[in-house]
This record gives C-alpha cells, sequence and structure tokens, in this order.
C-alpha cells in the first residue's frame, strides 16, 4: 500500500506566500518601470521645450561651417538655428540635420543615429534643438532601475519577515504536538488551551474531549473488566466445588445430583460467557450493522417462539397481543437478540402461573414495541439501576448475570431507540418500551 504523500503546513504557507511576493514584486517591477521610462520621455521632452524657449531672441552664437568634419555622432544636443530669411545662423556641433524643420516635436534619423528633436518658430528666427535619442533610452533606463531597485530590496526582505512570522504563529501548534508526543499512554489529563489562536484551540478542545471520552471507556472497561472476573469467579468455583463432591462420593443417587448441579453450573457459566461476549461485541462496534427494513410483528413472533420451552418450564403463558403492522429500519439479528433479552428477563421474574405480553403499535407516529408481564415489577427508584451491568432484580431465587438489559439497551442505542421501564397497566407487573424513531412510509 502506497504511503499518502506528506504535507508540511509551514513549507506550504511560506511557498504560497513566497511565491506571491516575487510574483507581486515582479509586476511591480515591470510597472514601475514601464511608468519611470515614460515619465523620462515626458522629462526629456519638456527638456528641449525648456532649451529651444530659453534661446529666443538671444545674443548671437558662434556659427560651425557646414562644410566642416562631422564630430562624434554621439553629441548629446544638437541645437540649431536660422534666421527668418533662411539664413543659418547658428549650429552647436558639425551634426548636420535636415534644414527643413518640422515645427514641434519629431524624430529624425541622420548618419544612422536617431534623434529627438524639437523646432520652435519666432518672427526673427527658427530654432531646432535634437537631442541623441541612444544617450536619451540609457538614461531613461538607469532613472528606471533606481526607481525598481527598492523593490528588488523590499521583497527578500519580505520574505524573511514572513519565515519569522509563520514560524512564530505556529510555535502554540509545535509546543501542543511536543506535548501530546511526551504524554504517557494512561496519561488523559486535558491539555492546556490557554492562550492559543483561535484557530488551534477547537482542536485542542476537541483532543481534550475525546480525552474525557477514552478516559470514561477505560473506566468502564476496568470496571467491566473487574465485574466479570467477579461474576465468574463463582459459577467456577462451585463447578469445582461440586465436581471435587462428584469424585469423593460413591453413592449413584448422590452422583446424580452431583452431576445435575454440575451441568446446571456450566450451563450458567456458558450463559454468562454468551452474555458477556455479546455485551463486548456491540459496544466495540464503531459502525452500526447495515439496516433494511423490518416488520416488528414476525420478529416479536419468531422471539415468542423461541423462548416458548423456558416459558413452558416455568409454566408461564407466553403470546403476541394484539399488535398493529409496524415497520422500521433496522438489523434483524441485533433486534431478535434485544427481544430474547426482554422476553427472558420478563420470564424470569414473573411468578410460575403468571403471563408475559408482547404488542406493538405507533404512539405520535413513532413505532413502539411492548412486553408486559403479570411480576413483582421493579420500583421507580430501581428502573435505571437495573441497566447497568450485572445489577440484578431484587428476586432472589432468578438466576441470572445481570447483563440482559445492558445488552438490550445497547442495541436499542445503536437503532436510535429508547428503552425505557414501567408498569403494566394490564397485568400489573413490568412493561418494557423499546420506542423507535419514525421511519418513512411502507
Amino acid at each position: 500500500m502506497t504511503a499518502a504523500p506528506r504535507h508540511s503546513l509551514r513549507r506550504r504557507l511560506l511557498v504560497s506566500v513566497s511565491v506571491a511576493i516575487v510574483l507581486g514584486a515582479l509586476l511591480q517591477g515591470i510597472s514601475a518601470y514601464r511608468s519611470a521610462l515614460a515619465q523620462a520621455d515626458t522629462l526629456f521632452d519638456y527638456h528641449l521645450q525648456q532649451m529651444a524657449n530659453s534661446l529666443r531672441g538671444g545674443p548671437a552664437l558662434p556659427h560651425f561651417p557646414l562644410d566642416a568634419p562631422p564630430l562624434d555622432a554621439a553629441q548629446d544636443y544638437v541645437i540649431q538655428i536660422w534666421s527668418a530669411d533662411g539664413r543659418h545662423v547658428f549650429q552647436s556641433s558639425r551634426i548636420v540635420l535636415p534644414p527643413r524643420a518640422v515645427l514641434g516635436f519629431a524624430d529624425v534619423t541622420q548618419n544612422g543615429v536617431q534623434y529627438r528633436v524639437f523646432s520652435v518658430q519666432t518672427p526673427l528666427q527658427t530654432i531646432q534643438i535634437a537631442q541623441n535619442m541612444d544617450d536619451r533610452l540609457a538614461r531613461a533606463r538607469a532613472l528606471a532601475v533606481r526607481a525598481v531597485m527598492p523593490l528588488a530590496l523590499i521583497a527578500p526582505l519580505l520574505m524573511l519577515a514572513l519565515w519569522w512570522i509563520i514560524n512564530r504563529s505556529l510555535r502554540p501548534l509545535e509546543q501542543t504536538r511536543r506535548q501530546v508526543a511526551a504524554r504517557a499512554a494512561q496519561d488523559l489529563t486535558p491539555l492546556p488551551d490557554t492562550g492559543l489562536p483561535d484557530e488551534i484551540q477547537p482542536l485542542v478542545q476537541e483532543i481534550n474531549l475525546l480525552f474525557d471520552r477514552l478516559h470514561a471507556s477505560f473506566d468502564a472497561q476496568r470496571a467491566f473488566v473487574a465485574n466479570a472476573a467477579h461474576e465468574l469467579r463463582s459459577p467456577l468455583t462451585a463447578l469445582k466445588l461440586q465436581a471435587q463432591s462428584l469424585g469423593r462420593s460413591d453413592d449413584p443417587q448422590t452422583q446424580q445430583q452431583a452431576v445435575a448441579r454440575l451441568n446446571q453450573g456450566v450451563d450458567r457459566a456458558i450463559r454468562l460467557m454468551q452474555q458477556l461476549l455479546l455485551l463486548a461485541r456491540h459496544e466495540s462496534q464503531q459502525e452500526p450493522a447495515q439496516h433494511r427494513r423490518l416488520d416488528l410483528i414476525p420478529l416479536a413472533q419468531q422471539a415468542v417462539e423461541e423462548m416458548q420451552p423456558l416459558a413452558r418450564e416455568r409454566a408461564i403463558d407466553l403470546a403476541c397481543g394484539e399488535s398493529a403492522p409496524v415497520w422500521i429500519d433496522g438489523d434483524a439479528d441485533s433486534l431478535s437478540i434485544l427481544l430474547r433479552n426482554l422476553l427472558d428477563n420478563a420470564i424470569k421474574y414473573t411468578p410460575p402461573g403468571g403471563r408475559v405480553r408482547v404488542a406493538s403499535g405507533l404512539r405520535d407516529t413513532r413505532p413502539v414495541l411492548s412486553i408486559e408481564d403479570s411480576g413483582p415489577g421493579i420500583g421507580d427508584d430501581e428502573r435505571e439501576r437495573v441497566f447497568e451491568r450485572f445489577v440484578r432484580g431484587n428476586d432472589p431465587q432468578a438466576a441470572g448475570s445481570g447483563l440482559g438489559l445492558s445488552i438490550a439497551r445497547a442495541i436499542a442505542e445503536r437503532h436510535g431507540a429508547s428503552l425505557t421501564l414501567g408498569t403494566s397497566a394490564r397485568l400489573g407487573g413490568l412493561q418494557a418500551s423499546l420506542v423507535f424513531p419514525p421511519t418513512r412510509a411502507a
């Protein structure tokens, strides 16, 4: 079986937010670079315009002959002035631009070099100023790089701050993990939940609730094992004494009586073990059995037929009373065990010659199955206690393990049903009522 890939929350946060910072810085840097280039271009155009305006009406400047050898083509600014009659009165460089100037801004290529040209005309002269575009672009890029540089420095600092913040924020989770890892298997005391972030506190609270449930479960398991050991000790001791008595006796009649008592003891021990295993199985189930749609009447009739031999042995009149068809969602095997335990309890505590009746019907749209007997019943203060393990009724003549009602309630709870004890208005004894949740129509 392939192991599931591991995921680190810290790593995922660092990587995802770092990628977001890098992408954000990259987009911001591109935007700042493009914006700086555009602003530099506007600024240089403004400089050209201001230089041309400052030369309006200025003094006569030196003149370079047009046939002079050209200077370096990388000259930054080139200035040319014409008089009103078209004479070339000033030229700052031997670089010659087209003599016919276009008023305003224009891009001109001369001798393989591109220039940005601004021309202005006055009543006395025409002024033309040009700037080498290569130098202009280099300066604009230098300004753009200076504008982007802070972002390149801030992004690593942000990621470093992010790493520190994430580590500090996840420190309570790491402390909680160490506390759990350092605990002994028997230590179920609650974890401290003070000072934890709101995202971690519910998790710690749920872990503490789980510890509480485990503590209660372990206590119940220890009590169950202790009670089971106590309950098994008596029948096993009795079996040993009866076996010893059988070995010492030479009287056939005494031996026959000892064998009968031995068989009865074995039957009681077997029944006790079956009840213990049955209770353990139902309490250890993590998921309920697969439920299907069932009619309570056939289940009740089958349980009554199975318990008839025990009822005849005790001269008990066991029968199904008038019942209406009732449908539930449940597991037939588990419900059969529940009904047999309730009937066994009723037959066991009903005096010879008494009656036990089983009936089903609806109570406020909820399916109900009731088992009534003509026995002595159970007092109000004892009705909840008899559902505890190994708690028997108040009839000393009735033999039992004290697990039947515990098993019945465990099965009822797995079906979402409630099992309660009351007084039978018809027979005067105990009435066990099993009320199921409402189900869909048949």
